[in-house]
């Protein structure tokens, strides 16, 4: 029987103890119901914004720590954003239609929910808190909400703190580490640091500090 909710969203504190922990309970019981399909992690993001690049930054640190037989789209390198979600999410598909799709992203919300993580069932919506209109994506979301929704939804994204991106990113990424590792999936033998300061570049080589926001 499945138990599957896709109103409930579980809210994660990143900044507590058992938030990684927390979070891949959450995935694996998640990953579970698929009776053993391998994820894809679909990693949506800008890597010209501090608040919008938490989606590429994990995908280059996943992709950096699974084996080649766990498919990660979405890096700082080959950021995945508006201009080409639509093309990459077609490819994606055609190439895995027996796989599940785990989406992951930036996301802005309330200031009591600020650098929470949220998982949940169904898809998410791209650029939705900054009103764009993109397609949805992923049988399973996770974001990392980095900001507060507003009227300056735009200016919040540009003058996110890369500190506060990277904690969080570092929280997600451990929890899904632990959570693939649990589901039986193969990790690199070699213990590659998360954030190795070389990672955090953006694709034109340029410091993800000093980075122009162009919008999603």
């Amino acid at each position: 029987m499945s138990n599957r909710n896709f109103e409930e969203v579980f809210y994660i504190d990143s900044k507590k103890e058992d938030a990684v922990s927390e979070l891949s309970t959450h995935l694996l019981d998640m990953m579970a119901e698929f009776y053993e399909m391998k994820p894809v992690f679909v990693c949506i993001g800008s890597d010209r914004v501090t608040g919008d690049s938490l989606g590429p930054m994990i995908g280059t640190w996943l992709q950096a720590q699974f084996k080649k037989d766990i498919s990660v789209y979405g890096t700082l390198e080959m950021p995945i954003h508006a201009l080409n979600l639509s093309d990459t999410l077609a490819a994606i598909k055609s190439q895995h239609p027996k796989e599940i799709l785990i989406a992951i992203d930036a996301s802005l919300g309330t200031r009591n929910h600020q650098g929470y993580i949220t998982i949940g069932w169904g898809s998410l919506l791209p650029g939705a808190g900054v009103n764009k209109q993109l397609d949805a994506v992923g049988d399973i979301f996770i974001t990392g909400i980095v900001g507060v929704s507003g009227r300056f939804s735009h200016l919040t994204l540009q003058t996110t703190r890369l500190s506060n991106v990277i904690s969080l990113g570092e929280r997600i990424a451990q929890g899904i580490l632990q959570a693939c590792s649990s589901y039986g999936l193969a990790l690199s033998d070699e213990k590659t640091p998360l954030f190795a300061c070389s990672a955090l570049r953006t694709a034109d080589g340029s410091s993800l500090e000093a980075s122009r926001y162009i919008a999603r």
